[in-house]
């Protein structure tokens, strides 16, 4: 008698980045980051995390963002079309597939990150913005990976613009991610 196959566990950002107070703190970071919008996220029994919105517009429709790219919901950009609509439960799912998306290979270009939950959250919520690609291109990367910490979080304010111009909002952004950076570093 065959055994009925098991469906294989949905992935969470709890699970691929090891720690549900870093993927709870990335659930509420970036919605407020990337659409100013304030959520609570809470810790199921099962360790999944939900998401309630709180506070601020939500971007159900899709519009053009500053650089003139399709977007939604809380900066994603991946699918979008203008003309589109999603629901609160479509955005909340899309968000943790985009930040799933923009950890797995910060883990993979960043491996010294492991157990650094300060700069794994800042450098998924900025790679949320300038892509994994650029972050494991960037000098943030090649000084963490030689366990250069703090040198890798000065490095932020560096990632200002945005159509080749500084954006006041990218230099505010990237002052609170490296504020986050360096919160557990010895002075």
């Amino acid at each position: 008698m065959a055994t009925p196959s098991k469906k294989p566990a949905k992935k969470t950002l709890a699970g691929v980045i090891g720690s549900v107070v870093a993927a709870a703190a990335l659930f509420v970071l970036v919605p407020k980051e990337e659409s100013g919008r304030t959520v609570q996220a809470t810790v199921q029994a099962d360790q999944s995390i939900a998401i309630q919105h709180v506070a601020g517009k939500q971007y159900l429709d899709a519009y053009l963002d500053i650089v003139k790219v399709p977007t939604a919901c809380d900066g994603i950009t991946r699918g979008v079309r203008m003309g589109m609509r999603f629901t609160p439960t479509q955005c909340n799912a899309m968000l943790e597939e985009e930040l799933i998306a923009h950890a797995e290979p910060i883990i993979r270009c960043i491996p010294t990150i492991h157990g650094r939950p300060d700069q794994l959250i800042a450098a998924v919520s900025l790679s949320y913005n300038i892509g994994a690609a650029g972050v494991c291109k960037s000098s943030i990367a090649r000084l963490w990976n030689a366990r250069q910490w703090r040198a890798g979080c000065d490095r932020f304010p560096l990632f200002n613009k945005a159509g080749g111009r500084v954006v006041q909002g990218l230099v505010n952004r990237r002052a609170r991610e490296r504020a986050i950076c360096v919160r557990a570093l010895a002075a």
